[in-house]
């Protein structure tokens, strides 16, 4: 009885049914989602600008920048025809921004009745918890891209109104002296992002003098592995976490781009990556404000089910091109092959191996062979 060989201690677990999720965790960053860069129209002298970044805007009151337009440009045939081709693409946008406003309350009005008729059903217990949530969720970002459309209808009206007074200039019109400097007001309400041009000095039309943009108009962008944003599709669940807050924020998945270009990491590796831009769903919190370009880490969503049969990460192992595992049978472990699916890192989905209630191994050891005397530790 001394001889013989003890039972090794090993750690165990069930194969059990539950719900199982895949999540992509990846850094990146927010962003405004419509940013607006100011410059002027025509060639002239900047005035120095006195606003500062972080400064509120008024949409139509606040002055961005002054500009003394040179007079001899004024003269000049080909800066007239510029000014009126300028001023026909202004009004085409502004028209097709007028359709797109147009659709957009369309649409969130369609989704505010059915989000209406759904909560009633909801209340009944007529329909799902998942059915709600897709309907309350589409409600909220057609809602923000309702007013997506009418930033844009802004700033289309203001691109009008630019090139409006630079045709006025360039034709020496009776309302407005040859003299006279042209301010360039605010398309939009919100706050100046960046300036990039503070001194007073001669800039040619075009030049970027300042952006702005409103920081309640926020978006995620996060930089994935394009092996990982293979199996990430728009409308995909988010968590933003470690953004500053105690709680994380829910978003979705709004377009995957499909592009990926090279970036280097810390440790010198050349990787492929691809940028997932990500809305939110939650409203954003007043007491802590997000700002643009803010670290964020985002969860996203790319494969859920609420029952699969599954088994600890910690029990698998590899030998040769097979998934395999130890089964804790009657004092004794059996080495069983798996096939595997989908795999969070913490568990994964069983297609056939492995039964229910059974009882596997974690972790084991390298000196368990099959037949080895165990026990429960």
């Amino acid at each position: 009885m001394g001889l013989m060989p003890k039972a090794i201690e090993v750690e165990t677990a069930q194969v059990n049914t539950g719900p199982l999720t895949v999540v992509v965790l990846e850094e990146g960053k927010t962003r405004i989602r419509h940013r607006h860069v100011i410059s002027p129209p025509v060639f002239g002298l900047l005035k120095r600008i006195e606003l500062r970044a972080g400064d509120r805007i008024e949409a139509g009151k606040t002055v961005l920048a002054v500009i003394q337009a040179e007079p001899a440009s004024f003269l000049n045939p080909r800066a007239k025809a510029e000014s009126e081709a300028r001023l026909k693409a202004a009004e085409a946008s502004r028209m097709r921004s007028e359709s797109d406003l147009e659709r957009a309350r369309a649409a969130l009005d369609l989704a505010k009745k059915d989000r209406s008729r759904a909560e009633v059903l909801k209340n009944k217990g007529a329909i799902s918890a998942k059915e709600w949530d897709a309907m309350d969720s589409n409600f909220t970002v057609l809602g923000r891209e309702l007013r997506t459309a009418e930033f844009a209808m802004q700033v289309a009206a203001f691109e009008v109104t630019q090139a409006e007074a630079a045709l006025q200039q360039a034709q020496g019109s009776t309302g407005m002296a040859a003299s006279e400097p042209l301010k360039i007001v605010a398309p939009v309400s919100g706050f100046v992002l960046n300036v990039m041009e503070e001194n007073s000095r001669i800039v040619a039309a075009g030049t970027v003098i300042m952006e702005v943009g409103d920081p309640n108009d926020l978006e995620a962008e996060i930089e994935l592995l394009s092996s990982d944003a293979v199996g990430v599709r728009p409308g995909a669940e988010v968590s933003i976490e470690q953004w500053g807050g105690e709680k994380p924020l829910r978003g979705t998945v709004n377009v995957v781009e499909p592009g990926a270009y090279t970036k280097v990491s810390a440790l010198g590796v050349e990787e492929q990556r691809v940028k997932v831009r990500v809305n939110f769903t939650d409203p954003l919190p007043a007491g802590q404000p997000l700002g643009d370009r803010f670290r964020v880490e985002a969860r996203i969503i790319t494969w859920s089910e609420p029952h699969v049969l599954q088994v600890p990460t910690g029990a698998l192992f590899r030998r040769g091109g097979d998934w395999m595992t130890f089964l804790m049978e009657s004092g004794h472990a059996r080495a069983t092959k798996v096939q595997i699916a989908h795999n969070n890192g913490t568990a994964a989905e069983v297609r056939s191996g492995l039964n229910q209630g059974q009882t596997v191994i974690l972790h084991p050891p390298d000196s368990l062979t099959e037949g080895t005397s165990v026990r429960a530790r």
